[in-house]
Parts: C-alpha cells; sequence; structure tokens
C-alpha cells in the first residue's frame, strides 16, 4: 500500500523523532478522551492500545497511548495478548513506561474502549529475538529506530490477567 510505504518512510526520519513525541500522545489522548476511549488517532496506521501503568517512582497512574502488535486470534480475550515495543521513535533513552512496567508488571490496557486488566512481562533471549523478527515483518521502521540508539530496545508481552472479582485492582474506566 503506497499510503504506507509514504508513513513508514516519513516515520523513520529524525525530523519525526524529534516531533512526534511531543504530537502523536498528546492528540492521542486528546481524542481517546473525547470518543470515550473509543478512537485513537494512531491506530488508524498501527493498532494502538492506552496502557494504564503506575509509575516506578511515584505510583501514580500514567496513560501512555501506544502502537502494539497484537498477538493470538482475538486480541484481549484469554491466550491472546500484545507486544508493546519501548522504540521512543528512536530516541536514545528507553520510555518512561517500559521502567513502569518493569517495576510493576500489572497494569490495564484499553483496546478499542474496553478496560483490559493485563500483566506485563520483558522478553528476553531467544524469546525476544523471535518476537523481533516478527516486530519487525509488521511495523520495518523499527529497524530504523534500533540502529540509531546503542540501547536494545525493550520488548514487552502483555497478556489478559483474571482479576478478583471483577474489574482489574485499581483499573481505569473510560470516558
Amino acid at each position: 500500500m503506497p499510503g504506507v510505504r509514504l508513513v513508514q518512510r516519513v516515520s523513520s526520519t529524525r525530523t519525526f523523532a524529534r516531533a512526534a513525541p511531543h504530537l502523536i500522545p498528546a492528540l492521542d489522548r486528546a481524542v481517546h478522551r473525547l470518543t470515550r476511549g473509543k478512537v485513537l488517532l494512531s491506530a488508524q496506521m498501527l493498532p494502538g492500545v492506552v496502557l494504564t501503568a503506575r509509575g516506578a517512582r511515584s505510583g501514580l497512574e500514567r496513560r501512555t497511548p501506544l502502537a502494539c502488535m497484537p498477538e493470538g486470534a482475538a486480541p484481549g480475550e484469554a491466550g491472546s495478548g500484545w507486544i508493546l515495543v519501548g522504540s521512543n521513535f528512536g530516541r536514545s533513552d528507553h520510555p518512561a513506561w517500559t521502567a513502569n512496567l518493569l517495576a510493576r508488571p500489572d497494569a490495564v490496557v484499553n483496546w478499542k474502549g474496553e478496560d483490559i486488566p493485563v500483566t506485563a512481562r520483558l522478553l528476553t533471549g531467544e524469546e525476544r529475538e523471535a518476537v523481533w523478527k516478527a516486530v519487525l515483518a509488521f511495523w520495518p521502521p523499527y529497524a530504523t529506530y534500533q540502529a540509531r540508539v546503542d540501547r536494545e530496545i525493550r520488548l514487552f508481552r502483555i497478556v489478559r490477567r483474571a482479576a478478583p472479582g471483577g474489574p482489574a485492582e485499581g483499573g481505569v474506566r473510560s470516558g
């Protein structure tokens, strides 16, 4: 698809890496809030979730719109999940949300308007390598991001977790 290739080319530039972290999340949060969790602008090109995780140091809830790679037949249902890529648009530092998940792996994602309690796990070794290949096939600009930085881009697998007695503890409701 020509439109996808153009977006991939643009998203691989250093200018995009400088501007996108300030523009895209702010637009995503605003549209997501206005549509009560039904629309995520960036998800028009790539699937996306809004991750709500507690801050590693503060313990405060942090909402972060993220592109994701769905896994399984029906993401969000038992036995399925998502891969989150800590690319930070190819910038030198790990994104803050990755430190939050390392410190507190239980979180909530909003997927197409539904809040889903999840647990995150950092991928390492052979498992990471296999998923990294799938991620590059899914969105090739991640290779450009990795080539630009000295750090290894963090990959997390997030899967639905059972919440005792109903909704996730400390879960966030849309709207």
